[in-house]
């Protein structure tokens, strides 16, 4: 297996089509496509060995079927939006196509977003002999996957607890930017919260729970509990585990803008009424923002993205911290990215060299955490993400450990 379509080209598609062209001994052929062929040439342009492009509307189940036939890929990486997700699955079965995402499906006109969509396609998947990987990003992918490695190494006995942290202490320059799809990250950041503890969901209003996290080489940053879809699948397979939850950095500009956003209902979904015509807010507001490709060129500060791990290892408490720190202006200088793009692109590489290479294998819908771990953090840390183990000791991440969830 040695041949990719990559459906997506925005700041993340981008990345994952030059790193694919970085390694022609895995990546024999490389076809990118979206629904602006424009973008294609654009990226085209940037990577370092030829790749071919296509126009395509990811919608359109008989468009993504007819091009899957054409270029008969044995992998299809999924960066397109997650509205997208399941009509891209759907061609993938009709044209027998293995499949892979970074992001889970989520419909258009509710901010939810949960894997039972895409759980429901197992058996159509296995009885049609196909694989199809969920989450092979950052956070989801890599996060969930430190958290396997440490299961899967006898790092601890049993996982107890996970704080899932993300923090950006990049600065971009501008009033106000999302770093990937505003829209997306619009709708997540604004929905209720959630975690799990002791075997339920606890629901909490948005942006309602705060605390202070010391992330390696940025220091502490106020972080605020969300909602996060690996939590879904990690309460699955880890074993042991009493309660999961995610933290996120939002610096207060950032807040003061979403609170005024939502104020005045710019972050909306149902349409409203312009000058005649029906109008989306959250659409609107969207193309008012700056897009995400194009904050990398003075992005300046780094990414510190990882897990806070507790559980027992001997019968004693054991805390440890797995993590990658990511430097913008390095990113940029490697791909014209910003590293929250270099983040989610680099992994699907990885997840789609250990798809050819056979050290991820089996049919039916998987989650990443549910395949070998190591030799994945062996070849992401080679691809550009290196990675970390260190003990927490003593009064380390003393405020996010006494928060009260």
């Amino acid at each position: 297996m040695d041949n990719v379509l990559i459906i997506g080209a925005g700041a993340a598609g981008s990345v994952v089509a030059q790193k694919c062209a970085m390694d022609r001994d895995t990546f024999k052929h490389i076809h990118l496509a979206s629904r602006r062929i424009e973008s294609c040439e654009k990226v085209a342009k940037l990577c370092q060995t030829p790749i071919e492009i296509s126009q395509v509307d990811a919608d359109n189940v008989e468009e993504v079927v007819a091009l899957i036939n054409k270029v008969k890929p044995d992998l299809l990486i999924n960066m397109a939006l997650p509205y997208q997700d399941l009509p891209i699955m759907d061609a993938c079965l009709e044209a027998g196509c293995n499949y892979m995402d970074t992001a889970n499906y989520e419909p258009r006109d509710v901010a939810k977003f949960e894997y039972s969509w895409q759980w429901a396609y197992q058996d159509r998947f296995k009885d049609a002999g196909l694989t199809a990987i969920l989450g092979c990003g950052f956070d989801p992918g890599v996060t969930n996957i430190y958290c396997a490695y440490a299961q899967q190494e006898g790092l601890f006995d049993e996982i107890e607890f996970i704080d899932i942290v993300d923090c950006n202490a990049g600065d971009h320059g501008k009033t106000f930017a999302t770093n990937f799809n505003p829209e997306i990250n619009l709708r997540e950041v604004t929905q209720d919260g959630k975690y799990w503890k002791d075997g339920e969901w606890i629901e909490i209003p948005a942006l309602s729970i705060k605390t202070m996290i010391d992330y390696p080489e940025v220091g502490p940053k106020a972080s605020y509990l969300i909602y996060h879809e690996e939590e879904e699948s990690l309460v699955k397979h880890i074993k042991g585990l009493k309660q999961i939850r995610f933290w996120m950095t939002f610096g207060e500009a950032y807040i003061k803008h979403l609170e005024v956003f939502k104020s005045i209902g710019l972050i909306g979904l149902e349409p409203i009424k312009h000058k005649g015509m029906d109008i989306i807010p959250m659409e609107f507001l969207k193309d008012l923002l700056p897009p995400p490709s194009s904050l990398a060129e003075n992005y300046t500060g780094k990414t510190s993205i990882g897990v806070i791990l507790r559980g027992t290892k001997d019968g004693q408490p054991v805390s440890k911290m797995i993590y990658n720190v990511s430097d913008h202006a390095k990113t940029n200088d490697e791909v014209s990215a910003q590293a929250v793009s270099y983040t989610t692109g680099v992994p699907p590489v990885s997840g789609a060299a250990m798809f050819f290479r056979g050290e991820w294998s089996g049919h039916g819908v998987f989650n990443v955490e549910q395949f070998p771990a190591k030799p994945f953090l062996e070849d992401v840390a080679q691809r550009g993400l290196p990675w970390h183990v260190i003990d927490v000791d003593g009064g380390d991440q003393e405020d996010l450990f006494a928060v009260e969830t």
